[in-house]
């Protein structure tokens, strides 16, 4: 340990950060000529944005004593106990796992769902649970709920499991960025008594999977970048390279959240071959091999990765369930849901069901239930499966009788252009009808409400006359862009009578309305949610058994990928309800607030960070950004801080980190959807790192067994604070008097 502590590394600046070359350079009496750079090595390294760095086939370019591995194999034994202590408690669904947990049993059952998050960490879980013998029929339906016949402790291991291996790789990051045995340590031991982390590992949820492939990209990362600096395109240095594009490729796979370790490595990249391209020694023929190498493993080795874990997804999910819904009808044909061959063509008398173009597709749909309010006549709703209640038959509205059938015997007669009709429910005789009545939900006066009219018997009125507007047919059916044809005609339905236009929107009806979508007659109609389609047409009795039919076209993978990819980006922005525990991303520094997991007999899981890790990460954070304006203000005024190869060397390794934590931290500003604390979690893991970098700046002058116990004491105080707040992590029990003096901060809600 003590060798190890004393081992001093030439200063080494991280990979892809500014790097100033110096021109006079100055040694303060703190360092002595030895602790510099040869001038001719520092010229070099500067030209090319890097430090120096001693040739090392270890990882990360970094030669690891025995004596650190020992260590770092018993603080891995320390995090294994305190992440998988007592993981079967609780016995019952804990937060989220009400939705990934119950991902994990459409993938065994194969039926289909939507998330918002791409699979990979979801089919890790389930790889667990299958390899288990999960059968897959628990329904996590809510939290709280008593599992029965489920692996949940297996499923709960894939998340602990990575949690725990998260740890060696922050400390052989801050090794491969030159950083002392001590501070490695320390940060190895932050990470590992961090609450927040422990908590979100020890449940089925994906934020664990998420921090262990960030950390996984940052490592590889950086070893190939002190790979690159020693001797490019050797096999070694594509090991690296291709190793931090599949890692990319991982994290960017488990939630979205991984673009922005994209863009922390994309960033850092450009910055490499820039520097690269002054480098005039630098053959542009060489320059170019750098660029494409690059563009090959960081750009499409990620982008192969992520489309094969949703390759895998689609074929694992080949059948129908619950994001049928979300999918288009072409999507659907795919999932065992397919829709028989429909004729073609279409008349009047056709009996047919008619879809929305927008939002998912919904069917026009009507049932036996009124509206409780306006004109208390038959709802008229959009409604997303196939269902008797879609069905309606087209009736000519110019004869002024109650239809008697005649279309059995008259001539055929197509829906054209300006074609007036009246639509029929078939299941309960009512007709389509608008008028001057507010819809029961977006009540405006722009807004009319839909509904459905009449009786057995009755003709009804000219407040059941809608004229077909065709808007455009399908270039493969020239006819579809004359007269309607099933699939391949996109039309409105005017309403003749007010002039507004048949719409539905992503409105749902309350309760009474069974929550289906609201369909209103639009006078100021947006264009995109007023368009119709016909999916089916049975055969019209004037039509010969020769018929043209028509389906849907079945989709390929990279039609379904782009789809579902659209589908989820819609999804995703669309989840801006607030929610008891969610949280802005300016309170996630301070620590304002948790979430709460899981309460039950008096017992409490509640996601909270431990405190002292997480404010003294945030002040490192503050830190850097004034120290390094300070210095950038001194630069401005004469001074020549930066060609210090100390300053330099400091100033590039938190540059390096800080890029890590602005791009996992303030993109989330720019977004309006639901957040939460966890969202934190990987700016969290660059700010430990950050924290652990100044701490070795801090402590560089001073002798190493003073280091060591600057940094015992500091990891004394994140252990007392871990185990302050760990009835919290793991639901035990606790007193009222530990639960209210715990409550440091007035806005942490734990105490009931």
């Amino acid at each position: 340990m003590s060798a190890s502590v004393r081992a001093r590394r030439p200063a080494t600046p991280p990979p892809g950060l500014p790097h100033v070359t110096p021109s006079a350079p100055k040694y303060p009496p703190a360092l002595s000529r030895k602790d510099d750079l040869d001038a001719d090595e520092r010229r070099e390294a500067a030209s090319r944005g890097y430090g120096p760095g001693r040739r090392s086939h270890a990882p990360g370019g970094l030669k690891i004593t025995s004596g650190e591995w020992k260590l770092l194999i018993l603080v891995l034994i320390v995090a294994t106990l305190v992440r998988l202590f007592r993981l079967s408690k609780p016995n019952s669904v804990v937060f989220d796992e009400v939705h990934f947990g119950k991902f994990a049993a459409r993938y065994i059952k194969t039926r289909y769902f939507v998330d918002v998050h791409p699979p990979l960490a979801k089919l890790l879980i389930t790889a667990a649970a299958f390899l288990s013998g999960f059968n897959g029929d628990f329904d996590f339906k809510e939290i709280g709920k008593l599992f029965e016949n489920t692996p949940y402790v297996a499923m709960r291991m894939v998340p602990a499991t990575l949690g725990i291996a998260t740890i060696p790789l922050a400390y052989l990051t801050l090794r491969a960025l030159d950083c002392r045995a001590t501070t490695a340590l320390l940060a190895s031991l932050f990470i590992t008594f961090e609450n927040g982390l422990v908590t979100q590992s020890r449940h089925i949820l994906l934020d664990s999977p998420l921090v262990f492939f960030t950390a996984l990209t940052t490592f590889f990362f950086v070893g190939f970048s002190n790979e690159d600096k020693q001797e490019p395109f050797t096999e070694r240095w594509w090991t690296w390279l291709v190793l931090t594009g599949l890692s990319l490729g991982a994290v960017v796979s488990c939630k979205w959240v991984g673009l922005f370790t994209i863009a922390t490595v994309g960033v850092c990249t450009i910055l490499q071959l820039w520097l690269l391209l002054g480098d005039l020694r630098v053959k542009p023929r060489t320059w170019a091999r750098h660029f494409f190498a690059r563009a090959l493993c960081l750009i499409v080795v990620p982008l192969l990765f992520y489309m094969t874990m949703f390759e895998l997804h689609f074929m694992i999910l080949g059948s129908s369930g619950e994001g049928d819904a979300f999918m288009s009808s072409e999507f659907r044909q795919t999932l065992g849901h397919g829709m028989q061959d429909t004729y073609a063509d279409v008349a009047i008398g056709s009996e047919i069901t008619i879809r929305h173009l927008n939002t998912q597709g919904g069917y026009l749909h009507s049932h036996a239930h009124n509206y409780p309010g306006g004109s208390g006549q038959q709802q008229i709703t959009l409604y997303p499966h196939r269902d008797e209640n879609n069905l309606w038959r087209i009736l000519n509205a110019t004869v002024d009788s109650y239809p008697q059938y005649e279309y059995e015997t008259e001539p055929l007669e197509y829906i054209q252009h300006n074609s007036r009709i009246k639509l029929r429910h078939l299941i309960t005789d009512k007709a389509l009808h608008s008028h001057e009545v507010r819809p029961p939900v977006s009540d405006v006066d722009f807004q009319n409400e839909v509904s459905g009219y009449g009786m057995t018997g009755f003709v009804g009125d000219l407040n059941d006359d809608w004229v077909v507007e065709i808007e455009h047919g399908d270039r493969s059916d020239r006819e579809s862009s004359k007269r309607v044809r099933t699939l391949r005609t996109h039309f409105k339905l005017r309403h003749l009578m007010t002039g507004c236009y048949l719409f539905s929107h992503k409105v749902k009806l309350p309760e009474w309305g069974f929550e289906q979508q609201e369909v209103t007659c639009n006078k100021n109609a947006v264009k995109a949610n007023s368009l119709w389609y016909i999916e089916t047409a049975a055969k019209h009795p004037q039509l010969p058994d020769n018929a043209d039919k028509v389906n849907y076209r079945i989709p390929g993978f990279l039609s379904k990928f782009w789809e579902l990819q659209q589908v989820m980006w819609t999804t995703n922005a669309g989840l801006t309800d607030r929610h008891m525990y969610d949280s802005r991303p300016s309170s996630w520094p301070r620590l304002r607030r948790g979430i709460n997991f899981w309460v039950k007999d008096h017992r409490q899981i509640y996601l909270i960070g431990n405190p002292f890790v997480w404010w003294l990460s945030t002040a490192s954070v503050a830190a850097y950004v004034l120290v390094r304006g300070f210095l950038i203000l001194r630069q401005k005024r004469g001074y020549r801080d930066f060609e210090n190869t100390k300053v330099a060397k400091y100033d590039a390794l938190c540059g390096f980190l800080f890029t890590g934590y602005f791009f996992h931290f303030f993109p989330f500003f720019l977004m309006g959807r639901q957040l939460f604390l966890h969202h934190y979690f990987p700016a969290l893991y660059f700010a430990i790192l950050l924290s652990c970098a100044v701490f070795d700046f801090v402590t560089s002058t001073l002798r190493p067994r003073v280091r060591l116990q600057i940094a015992g004491v500091l990891a004394i105080v994140a252990v007392w604070n871990f185990s302050k707040f760990s009835p919290l992590a793991y639901g035990d029990p606790w007193t009222k008097t530990k639960c209210r003096s715990a409550q440091w901060v007035k806005t942490w809600d734990f105490a009931w």
